[in-house]
């Protein structure tokens, strides 16, 4: 299998970044008397989102929605958005292990996000530097599982499906890479996503 294999790709949400810290969110949720609940499903589930994850509406347009729809005052919206985002930190270990495949695979970032996406993951994050490769959906206007965007992703890797492990927690994303002929990892946890990429890279 380890000389098959060129590239390595990873989602973001829920893998690279992941929420460590649930105290802000829910403290914030508090003090705009909002269910927390329904604060991560008109953040990450709503309609709205998904328009952003298109690029069919901006990241900004998005946050509007919300806000709106919270009754959360626009001069506010700027510092609520920062504090939502207070728990969430990239993983260091899996950080530091795609780091080190980088010269013998190719890594890539494959991403269902919004239009500010690569500016955070930037300057806020600073973690761009360990992928050869990044499709945001924002960006490239499909989002997964569309068969279309893995493709995309393939594309700029000039790879075969069965040369490339795709790394993501949603089940239906991985269902959809499998379905392509890319060796689909689901992520539960940092340990045994490592794990299993290196079972497949030998």
């Amino acid at each position: 299998m380890a000389n098959d294999i060129r590239a390595v790709i990873w989602d973001m949400g829920g893998v690279i970044l992941q929420e460590v810290d649930q105290a802000p969110r829910v403290k914030l949720a508090g003090e705009y008397n909002i269910e927390l609940s329904e604060l991560f499903d008109q953040v990450f589930q709503s309609r709205s989102s998904q328009l952003a994850a298109l690029g069919l509406i901006t990241e900004e347009d998005h946050w509007v929605h919300v806000a709106r729809t919270f009754g959360i005052p626009l001069e506010e919206l700027a510092q609520f958005q920062l504090r939502f985002w207070e728990g969430d930190r990239v993983d260091p270990d899996l950080s530091r292990f795609i780091s080190g495949l980088r010269g013998r695979y190719q890594t890539a970032l494959l991403s269902n996000a919004w239009s500010n996406t690569r500016q955070a993951l930037d300057e806020y994050y600073g973690c761009l530097g360990i992928f050869d490769h990044i499709i945001i959906s924002a960006e490239v206007k499909m989002a997964k599982p569309d068969p279309a965007i893995y493709l995309e992703m393939l594309r700029r890797l000039n790879t075969e499906p069965q040369q490339s492990i795709f790394v993501d927690d949603l089940q239906e994303n991985i269902d959809a890479a499998n379905s392509l002929g890319i060796h689909g990892i689901r992520f539960d946890n940092t340990a045994q996503a490592i794990d299993d990429v290196k079972k497949l890279l030998g």
